[in-house]
């Protein structure tokens, strides 16, 4: 059962639950704020503005928890709300000189300096020897910070709002004891793989010699991927003040991460609240030969009477 709560911060909290007629709440692992987007019956009793509260529940599990950005009216009389999480309070732009700390202490910083709240943030354990970003978005800065420490840690880690607060897990912590697939949830699917988006077959690093004032090349090649796909090429200049063996380590995650395809899977299935972006889910689909853990990138909750239903994009790691 679907429980919206509303919120106008002046001491008022509304149970809107019984004149909500649809739903959809969307997450995404990473980059992008949490929404929930929802049309009410127009009343009097509770008058929606931008900024109210919302808190989404169902069956006692919180889902959602975030704030009012956009009121549509329409002739039939309801009205269509879109709420953020938090996140979306990191699309401002700003500058940061930083060095020599990790992911977490970074978003720990940028959450603190903006007046946001954050609350799990494991140790990303990589300390980052220069970040300097100028005039970015806040959420970018971030993802950067957790982008270098995936490729030089080879740990993913998940970014998001946890029912109100800033959270920074490892993905392989928020594995689910759930299979979709075969007899198992799944109502559709649709599987991809490609070299379009984030393959590279050949990797290519340099490094600025202040003493030869040359720069220094470091290479990593698959010649059997290239005679199959091509030469894809990933470029790469890396801070000056690494030295060889950080540049070949480097060079050996980068290898490792991009040189493979990129698999992509698009699932359908009854809803479960426990699912959201950046979970591991299993899934087994017999006439794909796919009996493995996927990564969920994006988690789209449909509600619609009592319908309810899950949209999710996966990729393989």
């Amino acid at each position: 059962m679907l429980r919206v709560l509303a919120d106008d911060k002046l001491g008022n909290i509304f149970d809107i639950s019984e004149i909500v007629t649809d739903a959809t709440w969307k997450t995404s692992r990473i980059g992008k704020p949490g929404s929930f987007d929802f049309t009410i019956l127009q009343e009097k009793t509770y008058i929606p503005e931008n900024g109210h509260r919302i808190q989404v529940f169902y069956d006692d599990k919180p889902l959602f928890y975030g704030y009012i950005f956009t009121i549509g009216r329409q002739m039939e009389e309801t009205l269509k709300i879109k709420a953020y999480d938090q996140m979306r309070y990191l699309v401002a732009n700003y500058t940061y000189v930083l060095s020599n700390r990790t992911a977490a202490n970074i978003m720990k910083k940028i959450a603190d300096d903006f007046g946001l709240k954050w609350g799990d943030v494991v140790d990303t354990k990589y300390k980052i020897p220069s970040l300097s970003e100028d005039n970015q978005k806040l959420m970018d800065i971030i993802c950067k910070a957790l982008d270098l420490t995936v490729i030089n840690t080879g740990t993913i880690y998940n970014f998001f709002d946890d029912f109100g607060n800033l959270s920074i897990k490892r993905a392989s912590d928020m594995s689910l004891n759930l299979i979709i697939g075969d007899e198992s949830l799944m109502t559709d699917f649709s599987f991809e793989k490609s070299i379009d988006s984030d393959t590279f077959n050949y990797i290519k690093l340099v490094r600025d010699n202040k003493e030869t004032k040359k720069r220094d090349a470091y290479e990593a090649k698959d010649s059997v991927n290239i005679a199959k796909w091509g030469r894809l090429q990933y470029f790469q200049k890396v801070d000056e003040k690494m030295n060889p063996a950080q540049i070949l380590q480097l060079l050996d995650q980068l290898a490792k991460l991009k040189n493979r395809e990129t698999r992509s899977l698009k699932l359908d299935a009854l809803g479960d609240p426990s699912v959201r972006a950046g979970c591991y889910i299993h899934v087994l689909i017999g006439e794909l030969a796919i009996n493995q853990p996927y990564l969920i990138d994006e988690c789209t909750h449909k509600f619609s009477g009592d319908e309810y239903t899950i949209s999710l994009e996966l990729r393989v790691i």
